[in-house]
């Protein structure tokens, strides 16, 4: 399939897939100058770029990158970002520093992933029962997988 993307203004990188094998393109943040992110802050990020995904039958979603969130606590602020098929602005990537120390985010970084994937729409249909299962309404940690 073939993702459309708009650059808002010269000079903005488009994500690429960093490895052959990579499920998300990189992108990067679009930033004049760098932007000081206190522990604990969040912040959103403008990424300069705006796409067009073909229909509904997909979405985009932005994830953190892992070494960023894991070496240097730079996490996304709603955990995972849902783009609709349907939304033509730019994307923005909403980030927190989870770390104690100042994060310094640097013009052109490369801050979050985005993935493309199919996603259906479904039809609600209310009932008064759902079909049981084996582990049936147990809560997180019921299944005794550790």
């Amino acid at each position: 399939m073939k993702l459309r993307i708009r650059r808002l203004h010269d000079g903005v990188a488009l994500p690429r897939y960093e490895t052959p094998g990579a499920a998300g393109m990189d992108l990067r943040a679009d930033l004049a100058q760098e932007r000081i992110l206190p522990p604990g802050e969040r912040t959103l990020i403008p990424t300069g770029l705006a796409i067009e995904l073909p229909d509904a039958g997909y979405a985009a979603f932005v994830f953190a990158r892992s070494g960023l969130a894991a070496r240097e606590g730079l996490a996304l602020s709603n955990g995972v970002g849902v783009i609709d098929s349907d939304y033509r602005g730019e994307l923005k990537v909403g980030v927190v520093n989870l770390s104690g120390e100042e994060r310094v985010i640097r013009p052109g970084e490369r801050i979050a992933q985005l993935c493309v994937m199919p996603v259906v729409q479904c039809e609600i249909e209310e009932c008064e029962t759902l079909t049981g299962t084996e582990r049936g309404a147990g809560g997180f940690g019921s299944t005794g997988v550790r």
